[in-house]
């Protein structure tokens, strides 16, 4: 009778186990298939107004461009002295050109096929991890001890053009050396940010001041201890939007940051070669041999005024076009274990997202556009980026301590989730791929979201896994 017991109670506990395996949570992951992403809007591809489609497909041409040092025939030439990448497309690829990061990551290739030959690939930088840059927090001291009374936050590019045959007369790396990335690690002083996808950028772009002031407070009305702000462009004082603490005014801006910034290519918006945070604030600047490499003077994106039609435009115009005029990402089914997910089941977990209060910050609808002067699609246009383009305190886990414009060093823009379903890598610095670590992410001592996600955590594994499955069909 006793070993009939046991025997019984071993029966029930292994029933128990496998019934809990079975009611476990599961990211289904990133969804496969063409939803659709990254096509141009109805009326571009309809080429409303007459031209525009022919701007939209040459702005799409030019993100995928590869850009050299000099001497390139197709005249795409700039590149460096520091880097991150040698074309836009490269770190926003997935799902489609002007997503986010995909999941061979290029810039581990770089060292090793000709992109920066003889550098050294920082340990953060993996095979199959998140296309990133890296920031340091703070300034080093001479002795390599961090200084944490001289904040720094800008970019230490990963790669330099030394040793690349067209990179002229750079060609020492003692004279222009890669940030010292090994110590930064060492000494916790690198933080990580990865690309942002595009797709419906150009709606996001068109809204109007008044519908954001007016959303947000609507949505500081909660008793889920949210409080959001906006961030503002210091020469105006109206609302920026773009970038992961929403420091950009305007696709354009951030278009001419980006090429600047992650490629080193100066343009009429950023007109200079950019040395690292360190040589320019605290240095002496980038040395006299490494500049002016293309040979054409500054800066070395210009207007093409010999040219007709879209042509005629510089890089960083049309890149900005492009990305105006990319449609915003279609939802689309899921699959989870190889069986589709119920639009029930899905619709059950839109549900549950608001009534715990996810949408709080992430609203599945923004407000409408204001009218446009470039295409119809932009006008009185449903802004469903499932975000309300504030910054929030997000709590000492997810803080970089970097401050941008009026984001301080834990806020970070709300992250819009459309095309979620299709994105890998998650979070500022794609530190995971998974939604359950993500949403637990949210929660840590000073976050916005900590009601939200103990809400989140009170609910039942099946009604968990109602949301996540939502999340991936946006």
């Amino acid at each position: 009778m006793i070993k009939l017991a046991m025997r019984a109670s071993v029966f029930i506990l292994a029933v128990l186990l496998l019934a809990g395996v079975a009611l476990a949570q599961t990211d289904p992951g990133v969804q496969s298939g063409n939803r659709g992403t990254g096509a141009a809007l109805s009326s571009v591809l309809s080429n409303s107004p007459s031209g525009i489609l022919s701007f939209f497909t040459d702005g799409q041409a030019r993100f995928q461009a590869v850009e050299s040092v000099s001497g390139n025939p197709a005249g795409n030439n700039g590149l460096g002295p520091r880097f991150n990448s040698n074309s836009c497309s490269s770190c926003h690829a997935q799902p489609a050109i002007g997503g986010s990061g995909a999941a061979t990551n290029p810039e581990f290739q770089f060292p090793t096929n000709g992109v920066a030959p003889g550098n050294t690939i920082p340990s953060f930088i993996t095979a199959t991890g998140p296309t990133r840059e890296a920031r340091f927090p703070f300034f080093f001291n001479n002795n390599g001890s961090v200084n944490t009374s001289e904040p720094n936050g800008g970019v230490e590019d990963l790669y330099t053009v030394t040793g690349r045959s067209d990179a002229g007369t750079c060609n020492s790396s003692t004279a222009l050396p890669q940030p010292s990335f090994a110590i930064a690690v060492a000494e916790n002083n690198v933080i990580f940010r990865i690309p942002t996808p595009t797709f419906g950028a150009g709606l996001i772009e068109n809204l109007d001041d008044s519908t954001l002031l007016n959303k947000r407070l609507a949505n500081n009305n909660n008793n889920l201890g949210i409080s959001g702000a906006l961030n503002r462009n210091g020469n105006d004082g109206t609302i920026t939007r773009f970038g992961w603490k929403a420091q950009n005014k305007s696709l354009h801006i951030f278009s001419g940051e980006a090429y600047n910034v992650e490629m080193g290519i100066s343009n009429l918006l950023f007109t200079q070669d950019r040395p690292l945070p360190g040589e320019d604030q605290m240095g002496t600047g980038l040395p006299a041999n490494c500049l002016n490499l293309s040979g054409s003077g500054y800066p070395e994106d210009t207007n093409n005024p010999g040219s007709t039609g879209a042509a005629i435009l510089d890089d960083v115009s049309a890149f900005a076009d492009f990305m105006r005029t990319l449609a915003p990402p279609p939802t689309g089914g899921v699959v989870l274990n190889g069986s589709s997910v119920s639009a029930s089941t899905i619709a059950a977990g839109s549900a549950l997202f608001s009534s715990i209060g996810c949408a709080t910050c992430h609203n599945p609808t923004v407000g409408n556009t204001q009218a446009s002067n470039i295409t119809s699609s932009l006008s009185q246009t449903p802004v469903n980026a499932f975000s309300d383009i504030e910054i929030h305190h997000m709590g000492s886990g997810l803080a970089d301590n970097v401050s941008q414009g009026n984001a301080g060093g834990d806020q970070f823009r709300t992250a819009p989730l459309w095309g979620l379903g299709q994105r890998i890598f998650l979070l500022h610095d794609g530190r995971t791929t998974n939604l359950l670590t993500a949403i637990d992410a949210h929660a840590s001592n000073g976050s916005e979201a900590n009601a939200v996600e103990q809400n989140f955590d009170n609910l039942s594994p099946n009604q968990q896994q109602e949301i996540l499955d939502f999340l991936r069909s946006l």
